[in-house]
């Protein structure tokens, strides 16, 4: 497992999903971002962090009652208490949000063990509640069964799914306002460092567009002039 810098998970704060997703794809990575999630409330501050996976498969009568929760060793209760702290919890609900991935206590917990955050391309029980919290929350959509109904928890920390993006442990995961991005752990560093690049350029865009530049020469930057300006620019940001 690759480590990533604290630097890194710093820089990583500051940029947006889609422009992330324009650096991975810039390296081939076209299907990092985990669709079909979307944050339980807005909390003005990404969520950065390693990826602590947790893996459902379709449930078997016989094998999932209310009694399994008796178990201490229970993947999903296993997984809340074991999530290293600074780490993203995604879960691998099969894209499937008719029955909770977890509920407000488990989050809870999770969030007092210092978890960054938690993703499900399921969904979650007590969903209001969840949004409360101080820590970022990302499903599909509010469920109120029990994840027995459903699925069953087997699997901890291994490679997943999660809506139609592969997850491997210690991936670094990011999320803003909208969505959720996967980011190889080997490559965190340096699309971090491009990341951070673009958006300065982009800010810069911003602001000339509201100025009422046209964007054609600005975005893309295919006019020396516009190069010009934005080094100015950046030198009298501090950028």
């Amino acid at each position: 497992m690759t480590d990533v810098s604290p630097e890194t998970i710093e820089k990583l704060r500051h940029v947006s999903v889609a422009t992330l997703a324009t650096a991975l794809f810039k390296r081939g990575l076209r299907n990092q971002t985990i669709q079909d999630v979307r944050p339980l409330s807005h909390k003005g501050r990404n969520m950065v962090g390693p990826a602590f996976t947790l893996r459902y498969i379709p449930a078997r009568e016989d094998r999932n009652q209310l009694s399994e929760f008796r178990n201490p060793q229970h993947p999903q209760r296993h997984a809340i208490e074991t999530c290293p702290k600074g780490h993203v919890m995604v879960i691998d609900s099969r894209k499937d949000a008719r029955a909770a991935s977890a509920g407000d206590i488990l989050v809870t917990r999770l969030m007092m063990r210092g978890g960054e955050g938690i993703v499900t391309d399921g969904g979650f029980r007590d969903s209001m509640r969840i949004a409360d919290l101080d820590m970022r929350s990302y499903h599909a959509r509010p469920a109120s069964p029990t994840n027995l109904t459903i699925n069953e928890a087997i699997e901890i920390n291994g490679p997943i799914g999660c809506g139609d993006a592969p997850v491997f442990p210690g991936d670094i995961i990011v999320g803003d306002d909208d969505s959720v991005i996967v980011i190889p752990a080997h490559i965190a560093a340096e699309v971090a460092d491009e990341a951070t690049e673009m958006t300065a350029f982009e800010d810069f865009v911003v602001e000339q567009v509201r100025a009422g530049e046209t964007i054609i020469g600005l975005y893309p930057a295919t006019k020396d002039e516009t190069l010009e300006k934005f080094a100015a620019w950046r030198k009298e940001k501090g950028r």
